[in-house]
């Protein structure tokens, strides 16, 4: 059965675009506020929501996308309180994909049969779990599936095409190209070896590819938009953030629109893009 997130690429095939995939942490810079942000960022623009679920060792992450998951730990968000985060979204939104990016072991603590139970009915669309390898995938990803969930892989620029295919076996939704090795936000792509990257990966799958890590401007969205299915922007957006927080760290009046209006310029950036729509 197709997934929220699989209508939405099927939607902006037709519409020969390219989606706008924004990352925030839940929790940050607390529960009110990231609730008031992720209900605005389909307006703003955006196609698909990742949300992060905070970890106190997130090793993929780089200091931005860490300082928010510290901010809204220390704000006491929990696994929990990120369910009934995307239950709140979902009052008003029942169209656009959510999916929840993080780390197992949160997971592993919560239970993965009751997590996935909860997470489906919060009306959370896929998870990414960045820690779990293929040959992990009787852990969570093949539950994840059987539950209706999509199960989204990384690809990296060092995933070459003999390990490719295990990346890819039991990947669904789509898949996310990590277009720069290292940490998030420690760099811009280049949008030429994204390109190649990107069809490289087609060469091995149907599934559409969001490309991600590096893309901070509405320039750099509009550059990875001509070759990508979806741009995905996470820690440009967080460092918005925490530039609107007053100095004890918390959200001041300016903070919600000074997030959805970067998202509004990403979103200008990537729809500014346009393709052959599909029949």
């Amino acid at each position: 059965m197709a997934t929220r997130i699989d209508r939405r690429f099927a939607d902006l095939a037709r519409e020969g675009r390219a989606g706008l995939v924004t990352f925030l942490m839940a929790g940050d810079p607390d529960y009110d506020t990231s609730l008031a942000i992720v209900s605005a960022l389909p307006k703003a623009g955006a196609d698909v929501i990742e949300i992060g679920m905070p970890f106190t060792d997130p090793m993929a992450d780089g200091p931005s996308i860490q300082a928010a998951g510290l901010r809204a730990l220390k704000g006491g968000q929990t696994l929990a309180k990120t369910l009934q985060l995307v239950r709140e979204f979902r009052k008003d939104d029942a169209a656009t994909p959510v999916v929840l990016m993080g780390y197992y072991n949160p997971i592993y603590i919560y239970g993965v049969e009751r997590f996935l139970t909860d997470a489906r009915g919060a009306g959370v669309d896929g998870l990414i779990v960045v820690d779990l390898p293929p040959e992990e995938d009787d852990e969570l990803c093949i539950p994840t599936l059987k539950a209706g969930l999509n199960f989204i892989r990384l690809a990296t620029p060092t995933t070459d095409d003999k390990r490719l295919p295990a990346v890819l076996a039991n990947t669904s939704g789509f898949v996310y190209y990590v277009s720069i090795t290292g940490i998030t936000g420690s760099a811009t792509p280049n949008a030429a070896r994204v390109s190649d990257a990107v069809a490289r990966i087609k060469r091995h799958t149907k599934l559409p590819v969001a490309v991600g890590f590096g893309v901070k401007t509405a320039q750099n969205a509009r550059e990875i938009a001509q070759g990508a299915d979806a741009v995905v922007v996470g820690s440009a957006l967080i460092d918005q953030l925490r530039a609107s927080l007053d100095t004890e760290g918390r959200a001041t009046a300016d903070t919600v629109r000074s997030v959805t209006q970067l998202a509004s310029e990403l979103a200008d950036g990537v729809r500014s893009v346009r393709r052959v729509a599909a029949e």
